[in-house]
């Protein structure tokens, strides 16, 4: 915290703070030195309540005051795409900085990405096994416009510098149509040379799952938690990750911008070939998105 280290390219200084600490937020990251922009990726790791609303919430809330006391002028927000329809709080955690930045008087672009490669990738070494692709339902019900790192990137790079779209909400994804989880499973095999093979999940069995952590929560808060992830899984389970349409309150896929140039498709065969590595962290579980 608060030490400078090796810069990942020539003219970058890297600063180390802790968020939740305004304080070293101030001294650590700002320094009191001036500022053009700030951009904020920050997210809880997992999604539970309590560390959302400390991170995604009041760590963002922490910066957004410092670089106002210093005269930053503009703030890139990185939220998702599934704050459209909030049902658990790691949304409502979201919504209430994202409503605290429109409303702070700094320029701002709120991007709010579909789903990332990793994301997507849970079940890549599943199949490679030999084992079936795992879908919830028939995996035709719920879709998105998966989009890369380095794409989603560019398009919050260009934020900073677009004068003419600021001060609102991007829903952004990446090239190519929406793919539903079949598609997914079903190209993944057709690039391991392989015909497919899928095992359906109900979505119910979720439901079941989550009444008796809830249940077990009133008298141990660790089964609590564990409710919240589960709602968390079946949210992805059930929800697509595009733009919702205005007038009818459906998913719409056309009226979800892409952007970019790499497919999940190319990234899978990637992936496959040894030339990526899914680095899934707390995106283990399969079929979850932003």
């Amino acid at each position: 915290m608060g030490t400078s280290r090796a810069a990942p390219c020539p003219g970058v200084a890297v600063r180390y703070g802790d968020v939740l600490d305004p304080r070293s937020v101030a001294q650590d990251a700002f320094r009191g030195e001036p500022f053009d922009a700030v951009v904020s990726c920050m997210a809880s790791r997992t999604g539970a309540p309590k560390d959302a609303w400390a991170v995604d919430h009041q760590g963002n809330l922490n910066v957004l005051r410092a670089a106002q006391s210093i005269g930053v002028e503009r703030f890139v927000l990185l939220s998702a795409i599934c704050v459209q329809k909030p049902r658990l709080e790691f949304q409502r955690a979201k919504l209430a900085f994202e409503a605290a930045l429109m409303t702070s008087g700094v320029t701002y672009a709120i991007v709010r990405p579909t789903a990332f490669f990793k994301s997507l990738s849970g079940q890549i070494e599943r199949v490679r096994a030999g084992r079936p692709f795992l879908l919830f339902g028939d995996g035709r019900g719920t879709a998105c416009k998966p989009i890369s790192d380095e794409d989603l990137a560019e398009f919050m790079a260009d934020r900073l510098e677009d004068e003419a779209q600021t001060n609102a909400i991007f829903p952004i994804g990446g090239p190519g149509p929406a793919v539903t989880p079949r598609e997914q499973g079903e190209r993944l095999f057709a690039l391991l040379g392989r015909p497919p093979r899928f095992q359906s999940v109900p979505p119910a069995m979720l439901d079941g799952i989550i009444a008796c952590l809830a249940a077990g929560g009133v008298l141990f808060p660790s089964l609590a938690a564990k409710a919240e992830l589960a709602r968390i899984g079946r949210y992805y389970a059930t929800e697509s990750m595009l733009a919702l349409n205005p007038v009818t309150g459906l998913y719409d896929a056309d009226a979800t911008p892409s952007t970019g140039r790499k497919s999940l498709f190319d990234y899978y065969a990637e992936v496959l070939a040894g030339e990526a590595r899914a680095d899934l962290g707390d995106h283990a579980v399969f079929g979850a998105a932003p």
